[in-house]
């Protein structure tokens, strides 16, 4: 539930959205992609109300098709009605890129949970947004098909689409964030450069929430 969110984000970078469980992460990253209409105000894109094939979101829980790895990625070109030719030269790199191009034939479904998140990368990247969300992506993965998928995070970023995505791992945070926005009870109640967040949070909410989330003792810069 999101209660008068007042947010603006920039054209680059990663933005991670942190916040305790029911503050209204997945609900921000739904209404951003156009899934869920707010109740109230609006979300501009630029100057245009609506972002058209800009964006793609990925969740923790990917929904795959019953049918191959190719057809999976493929399924993301169908809107833009580009030909046949250059569908399978865009379907090949960016499999390779995801690591799963000798499994472009193979079922979707006997995937690993790791192979099934890149595949859902491997999806929205094919697509080329300009905004990719990502939900927990990386909530069911072990430490290794962790590493992977925030490498390809990184290179998403670097091959030009803006990212937002929710997690509940401050290390993660660490690690990808440029910024931080945190959320408390459907509100905005901080956003700031991701090292200035981490060293010293402003809003109460903020510093609670660290203090009880990170498994060492923490004091923050006065």
């Amino acid at each position: 539930m999101l209660a008068g969110v007042d947010l603006e984000l920039g054209s680059e970078g990663i933005t991670v959205v942190l916040g305790p469980n029911g503050a209204g992460k997945s609900v921000l990253l739904r209404v951003l992609a156009g899934l869920q209409a707010p109740d109230d105000g609006t979300v501009l894109w630029g100057e245009r109300a609506a972002p058209g094939n800009a964006v793609a979101i990925v969740f923790h829980q990917p929904a795959l098709i019953r049918a191959s790895v190719r057809a999976n990625v493929q399924l993301a070109l169908l809107p833009l009605a580009l030909p046949r030719t250059e569908r399978g030269a865009r379907v090949q790199r960016v499999l390779a890129r995801v690591g799963l191009e000798h499994r472009g034939d193979d079922a979707a479904r006997l995937l690993s949970g790791g192979e099934k998140q890149r595949l859902a990368l491997a999806r929205a990247w094919v697509a080329r947004p300009r905004l990719l969300l990502l939900d927990e992506p990386t909530a069911n993965l072990d430490p290794t098909a962790t590493e992977t998928v925030e490498q390809l995070v990184r290179e998403i970023r670097t091959d030009g689409a803006r990212i937002v995505m929710t997690t509940h791992n401050l290390a993660q945070a660490l690690r990808l964030a440029d910024d931080i926005v945190f959320l408390d009870r459907g509100r905005v109640v901080e956003q700031a450069p991701a090292e200035r967040f981490f060293r010293r949070p402003q809003a109460p909410e903020a510093k609670l929430f660290l203090q009880g989330e990170l498994p060492w003792r923490i004091s923050f810069e006065s």
